[in-house]
C-alpha cells in the first residue's frame, strides 16, 4: 500500500516537472496566448486576456493521450 502511494507521488512529480518545463521553455516555441481566437482588451489602467483558442488546444493535447492511456 505504501509502495503504491510512493509510486503515485513520483509520477505526479514527474508530470508536474514536465508541465513546468513546457510552460517555462515552451513560450519560445509555442504561441500559446497569442493564437488567433485568443482575445485581449486593454484600457487605460486595465487589461483582460481571454485565451479561448489556447485553452482548446491545451484541452485537446491533454485529452487525447489521457484517453489512450486510461482506455480499458
Amino acid at each position: 500500500m505504501v509502495h503504491d502511494i510512493g509510486k503515485t507521488i513520483m509520477i505526479i512529480g514527474l508530470a508536474l516537472f514536465a508541465v513546468g518545463a513546457v510552460v517555462h521553455f515552451g513560450g519560445r516555441f509555442l504561441p500559446l496566448g497569442r493564437l488567433p481566437g485568443d482575445f485581449a482588451w486593454q484600457g487605460k489602467n486595465w487589461s483582460i486576456h481571454f485565451p479561448l483558442a489556447s485553452s482548446i488546444v491545451v484541452s485537446v493535447v491533454l485529452t487525447v493521450p489521457a484517453n489512450l492511456f486510461f482506455r480499458r
